[in-house]
């Protein structure tokens, strides 16, 4: 029996470069389940899991990959289970008391449930739980191996990760009376972002937005300390992995910037008109299940199916960061070009008098021809979905509202814009007018003063539990003051009239883009800033100042990042050139040439640099994320986006009502308004 880390070397020494999800994936793989044998055992085993492991798993690995490692039979470990007395058991659980009493009544007295047990632990196990396997010596001969897999992130692409904690903001930003609710949230939240290093084998340079300047007669609230909090504790877990994990580095190897969800409060709400953000927020979507209706076999009713919208998808992976547009675009590119390079197709088409060959005929000829009907499913399926998303548009008018919600954040739109299109658009959904007044209320605090905000709120015709989410933002961003002062700026016109903006407009800097395209997070401009060490010190802090590594042939190593030429024109009418090249790495034009994108993916991964890390307390957004694939490129440093959960707009909206978010204290709530004039009527005071 051993107690170690894995001498598999992964990330930062591999002489073979794997994208993030990859590793995650080999290590359960080949690390733990292929590595569960002893020489007397029969080839098959079983997997017992308990219910975070499941989940971990689950993000990583098909059941197919895992019965091809000779699993058998998944078990849940708080499960009632059959005696397989013959059979090797592979037990990959967290390091909790309750995880490890569970193991000891399977593996202990006459009759175990299994022949060996082989343990592997999600995150660091204590000592004292070691002592209490050891003290029952009935189990000892019969484990094979006691391991700290050290995995315990969610993977939700190969470039981003959750740490599965939805609940986040209301712990750490909400009733801090609660200290022991807060540290666990907290630490469960370290562990868990320490474990993407110890299986990238990765040692960071700690950065985090530090906490603001407060009075010496008050102290710092806990909200603003969160950050500060996070990066104590993921290095000092880090740091004890140089010690713990063989191989690991003993010098910084990459960058990690922690930062929460104040940081952009636009970002979550704000309507994003790529592909991906389109279908998550329009379409009523179970994660990245998507349910439609497919004609049925046998003539009868449509029968429904369920499809993940998941990089396996290559036209999906083609598409997803693309404007809704081009990929609509696009995809009637793709539909006619499948037509016409696809011999069956032509001899069809021969047959038809010249006329175009419609969906439905196609389906009917590759019935009789079954090679062809993934591509034709797959084609298909997003012709559907866009046309959803298309119609969805037309019949809300939200191309109008998008081009305000635009021109509020670059400056180009008031107060009399709001109010004219609030007047106007009646029958605009309570929710979209909620956005936009979030929006308006990020870009112009002072509207919001006093009885300003009931007078919008009368006018939007929304419910006081509705204006009170817009006061729980303002209550999450801190003072409004402070926040013009290092966030704001303001754009001057020849008629003396002043408009602030939120973000300064980047489309000289980008490539032709879509309109509404001009949107990008805040994070775009950290990310930059990190990588060219230019981060202010007034708002960034790091744990470990970054050390000078050693120069080496490999440009994995390398600590110079290169930045792609900038583009000279960025008109951004409706019919300009489209995406810029990142979002159209080894695009194709049919269903077929799709597939050259992973292959493409996997050649670049091998060009780059030290990575990035970025970690987002509260949630990020779809627009977050294609920002991370979006500088991977543009730096030549894979960059890599954690959160504690992935949320779209109307489940952002939901985590931060009255009712389950920012419960603080009178005395807090009164500073709050003293500080910034927030209209807090309907918080309680």
């Amino acid at each position: 029996m051993s107690l170690s880390d894995s001498e598999t070397s992964y990330g930062g020494g591999a002489s073979e470069y794997k994208p993030f999800r990859h590793i995650s994936r080999d290590r359960l793989l080949y690390e733990m389940l292929r590595s569960a044998k002893s020489g007397d055992s029969k080839a098959w085993k079983v997997l017992i899991m308990d219910k975070v492991t499941v989940k971990v798993m689950s993000h990583s690995c098909k059941m197919a990959d895992i019965t091809d490692q000779e699993v058998s039979l998944v078990e849940d470990l708080f499960r009632r289970r059959q005696p397989l007395p013959s059979l090797d058991a592979v037990y990959f659980i967290q390091p909790s008391k309750e995880n490890v009493v569970m193991f000891l009544s399977d593996m202990s007295g006459r009759e175990p449930l299994y022949k060996k047990a082989f343990i592997f632990f999600s995150s660091p196990i204590p000592k004292e739980l070691v002592n209490h396997i050891k003290c029952d010596t009935s189990v000892l001969p019969r484990i094979g191996a006691l391991r700290e897999m050290n995995l315990e992130y969610f993977p939700i692409d190969s470039q981003g990760f959750i740490t599965d904690q939805e609940t986040a903001l209301q712990e750490l930003y909400g009733n801090n009376d609660n200290a022991r609710r807060f540290n666990t949230c907290l630490n469960n939240m370290a562990i868990r972002i320490a474990t993407v290093f110890a299986s990238l084998k990765e040692l960071p340079n700690v950065w985090y937005r530090a906490a603001k300047d407060s009075d010496e007669s008050t102290p710092t609230p806990n909200r603003e300390l969160v950050p500060t909090k996070l990066a104590d504790a993921v290095w000092d877990m880090v740091s004890k992995y140089k010690s713990t994990i063989p191989n690991f580095p003993q010098s910084e190897t990459c960058d990690l910037l922690i930062v929460d969800r104040s940081i952009d409060q636009i970002a979550p709400v704000i309507h994003e008109w790529t592909y991906d953000a389109m279908c998550h927020d329009l379409l009523n979507m179970d994660g990245n299940k998507y349910t439609h209706e497919i004609p049925s076999k046998t003539g009868g009713q449509p029968e429904s199916k369920e499809v993940l919208l998941e990089e396996h998808d290559t036209v999906w992976l083609e598409l997803r960061h693309t404007h809704i547009a081009d990929a609509s675009e696009r995809l009637h590119e793709k539909f006619t070009n499948f037509v016409s390079k696809n011999k069956a197709a032509q001899i069809q088409q021969s047959g038809r008098d010249g006329s175009e060959l419609s969906t439905r005929d196609l389906q009917k000829m590759v019935q009789a021809l079954p090679q062809y009907t993934e591509q034709v499913e797959k084609i298909s399926l997003h012709v559907e979905i866009a046309g959803k998303i298309n119609k969805i548009i037309r019949d809300t008018d939200l191309r109008e509202l998008g081009q305000l919600e635009q021109d509020l954040v670059f400056g180009d739109a008031a107060a009399k814009d709001v109010i004219s299109f609030l007047r106007t658009k009646q029958n605009t959904t309570p929710e979209y007018k909620l956005r936009l007044l979030m929006i308006y209320a990020s870009v112009y605090p002072e509207k919001f003063e006093g009885d300003k905000a009931t007078k919008l709120m009368q006018l939007a015709k929304l419910s006081p539990d509705d204006m009170k989410v817009i006061s729980n933002m303002q209550l999450l961003a801190g003072s409004s003051k402070k926040k013009a002062a290092t966030s704001g700026f303001s754009l001057k016109f020849s008629n003396q009239k002043t408009t602030q903006a939120a973000r300064k407009d980047r489309t000289n800097e980008e490539e032709e883009t879509w309109s509404l395209f001009r949107f990008y997070p805040v994070i775009e401009e950290v990310i930059e800033n990190l990588s060219k060490g230019e981060l202010p010190k007034s708002d960034y802090a790091c744990k470990n100042e970054p050390t000078i590594p050693t120069v080496k042939n490999s440009t994995r190593t390398s600590t110079r990042t290169q930045t792609a030429p900038a583009p000279t024109t960025a008109p951004h009418s409706m019919r300009s050139r489209r995406t810029a090249n990142w979002a159209r790495t080894g695009t194709s034009d049919d269903g077929y040439s799709s597939d050259s994108i992973l292959k493409n993916m996997s050649s670049d991964f091998k060009k780059m640099g030290k990575r990035i890390f970025v970690f987002i307390i509260g949630g990020a957004t779809r627009s977050e994320l294609r920002v991370c694939h979006k500088l991977t490129t543009k730096l030549k440093r894979e960059v890599i986006l954690g959160t504690t959960s992935m949320d779209d707009p109307p489940q952002h909206l939901t985590v931060i009502t009255p009712q389950s978010f920012l419960a603080i204290s009178s005395k807090e709530k009164l500073k709050l308004l003293c500080d910034s004039n927030i209209a807090l009527d309907g918080l309680g005071i």
